[in-house]
């Protein structure tokens, strides 16, 4: 049977490029937020103890949609601000922008308590061992704790970022031309919403296969030399 698209059948495929692009530049944005956080929580230094749990607590503590509104309509005036003194008035920040940074925001967040649980996880033998061979504590980050930490928080990561996939969706609201926003477009120019809907459906769920078996490759090649050693 022929599914009746109407003619948004490359609108459709267009938003889902869209969706990819807006997850994995979040994943990127989200990722260097976590692993931020996750090191003020677990530094030795209460000030940063202290900025890390706010940042995870506040943004874990506020549903994603508000997110995207907040800094959609949140930052009008003080790009409106930034554009009279660069001369550009009309400088805004647009939906993509917008969709990345609350996205990466709120992955961010959850993914700060996975790192945070990945490198308490790890013995503190190893930082003793690094210590007694004289690295200096970036190098015993870069060569002990992040690659064993990488490995720990995989699984959580690839859980969170299943979750981001389709928090994409959210992003229509504001105008972002991704899946969602396509297949709303078509309900209202086809009157078929279980059609356009039952589409977008699938292309979630395809997208988030895909997701899923290249999360399945990073697991398996990060666990290899820890499976050698564990043999």
């Amino acid at each position: 049977m022929i599914i009746d698209l109407y003619g948004f059948g490359p609108a459709l495929a267009a938003g889902a490029l869209m969706t990819v692009q807006l997850a994995l530049t979040a994943l990127c944005l989200g990722l260097v937020l976590g692993l931020l956080g996750a090191l003020a929580k677990t530094s030795p230094y209460k000030p940063l103890q202290w900025l890390g749990g706010t940042y995870s607590t506040l943004v874990r503590g506020v549903p994603e949609l508000l997110w995207v509104l907040l800094i959609y309509f949140g930052t009008v005036n003080l790009m409106r601000a930034l554009g009279e003194f660069f001369g550009n008035p009309d400088l805004q920040l647009n939906a993509f922008a917008a969709g990345v940074i609350a996205l990466g925001l709120c992955f961010g967040a959850y993914a700060t308590e996975v790192f945070r649980g990945a490198i308490l996880a790890i013995p503190k033998g190893h930082r003793e061992a690094g210590q007694a061979l004289g690295l200096s504590k970036w190098r015993i980050f870069t060569r002990l704790i992040m690659p064993q930490m990488w490995r720990i928080a995989l699984p959580g990561l690839g859980n969170l970022f299943m979750i981001l996939m389709k928090d994409t969706a959210l992003v229509s609201v504001i105008g972002l031309e991704e899946i969602m926003r396509h297949a709303q477009i078509g309900v209202t120019v086809s009157k078929q919403p279980f059609t356009f809907y039952m589409v977008a459906a699938v292309m979630y769920l395809g997208l988030t296969v895909l997701a899923m078996t290249g999360m399945h490759f990073l697991e398996k090649r990060a666990g290899r030399g820890f499976a050698r050693s564990a043999s």
